[in-house]
């Protein structure tokens, strides 16, 4: 039998608080998602349809750029985006090494060589300092990943990229609708590479991706490589393959419930911003990392991450008051066991190894209540005090 905390998702505390509650947002676009997807079924076309079409038009004009081609995956848009770039076998991409497996994995399936880079000792985004001591001769592109939301050091990576001939292929995976400067995020580089994981800010209810760019030749070589390199995607005869491609389309229902979204995703991640400021207002003064408050749209908050040297007993005493959390990410990538190969040690890159022993991250999503971040807030002050209680009646003990 179940306890009465698992079958009711209230403890002694209050009701569950989720790290993410994908139940709210679908039962309020519920009507709308579901005559869109009974549109698809009604004209049974179900891959490469009128709604991947027209979510690409409203996803470019959204992004303020000329392509936007869908893909099955932010993976794929990232390998895509290296393949169209003409990345090969025995080229190097520099890659941030405290980010999602996925960023490497792509430039892995090309048999190129990820390099990788630590980040800023203020930040969670990679350094650009410390991309430029990695460059070698071999080097034909950077990966900044806006990473949690927050958009990377752009004006130094688009910089150091100019001056060694690089390309920029920005991972936007967690970061649609963020802007740095006033340009959306996903059009400063190359190519931009989003997901529509569930998770992310602009989320379909399955496996969905897109690339951006304002390079013509780009869009169409990703348009050709993602349809099995058929010349029909660019306008030529079916069934001529000028080039081995994939099968990485993305999916007509998956567009379908996209397209309901998009309007909605500058308020949502508003919500997300506004959340981000009351967090930082109450936990200020706590001694707990916070990320960076954006004023400007350069932090939308997929993830709301804070920074604590006691990461794991914060956890386990909000988990205690049915608060979810998530520790992403717990091992840097050049310390994982598939990269071993690339002959990283311990030791190698400082900085993305204390971000990965120290980050939590904690609910943000749009429809979470001010009572709600309250009480999260309150519950990581209650640590905090507690902690500075126990540490100061064993001071006086001693």
């Amino acid at each position: 039998m179940k306890d009465a905390k698992a079958s009711s998702g209230r403890s002694r505390f209050g009701p569950e608080i989720p790290l993410i509650d994908l139940r709210q947002q679908h039962r309020a676009l519920q009507p709308k998602m579901f005559a869109a997807l009974r549109q698809v079924f009604d004209s049974s076309v179900f891959v490469m349809g009128p709604n991947v079409r027209a979510f690409e038009e409203e996803m470019a004009r959204f992004c303020e750029v000329k392509h936007a081609v869908g893909v099955a995956s932010g993976t794929d848009a990232l390998m895509l985006s290296l393949a169209a770039l003409g990345i090969k076998h025995g080229d190097e991409v520099l890659v941030p090494s405290f980010t999602y497996t996925a960023t490497a994995a792509a430039v892995c399936h090309l048999g190129a060589r990820p390099v990788f880079v630590d980040c800023l000792p203020h930040g969670f985004n990679l350094d650009p300092a410390d991309a430029q001591r990695r460059i070698t001769a071999r080097t034909r592109a950077i990966i900044p990943v806006h990473l949690y939301g927050e958009a990377a050091a752009m004006a130094e990576i688009l910089a150091l990229a100019q001056h060694h001939d690089l390309y920029v292929v920005e991972d936007v995976a967690q970061a649609a609708g963020g802007r740095w400067e006033g340009k959306m995020l996903g059009t400063l580089g190359h190519t931009g590479c989003f997901s529509f994981y569930p998770t992310k800010n602009l989320a379909g209810c399955g496996e969905g991706g897109m690339v951006t760019t304002n390079d013509d030749d780009v869009a169409d070589r990703v348009r050709l490589l993602r349809q099995q390199g058929d010349a029909a995607a660019v306008g030529g005869s079916k069934y001529a393959h000028p080039a081995v491609g994939y099968n990485s389309r993305l999916d007509e229902l998956q567009a379908a419930i996209l397209r309901t979204k998009l309007p909605h995703l500058e308020s949502w991640n508003g919500f997300r911003q506004e959340h981000a400021r009351q967090y930082c207002s109450r936990l200020k003064d706590s001694g707990i990392g916070l990320p960076a408050l954006s004023r400007d749209g350069s932090h939308v908050y997929c993830l709301f991450t804070l920074r604590c040297a006691q990461r794991d007993e914060v956890k386990g005493h909000l988990r205690e008051r049915s608060i979810g959390t998530e520790i992403y990410y717990p091992l840097p990538l050049h310390l994982q066991e598939a990269y071993r190969y690339l002959g990283y040690q311990e030791g190698d890159l400082p900085v993305s190894e204390t971000l990965s022993a120290q980050v939590l991250s904690i609910p943000v999503y749009p429809e979470l209540t001010s009572e709600q971040v309250d009480r999260v807030s309150e519950a990581i002050l209650e640590f905090v005090h507690g902690r500075a209680r126990i540490e100061t009646e064993e001071a006086i003990g001693r």
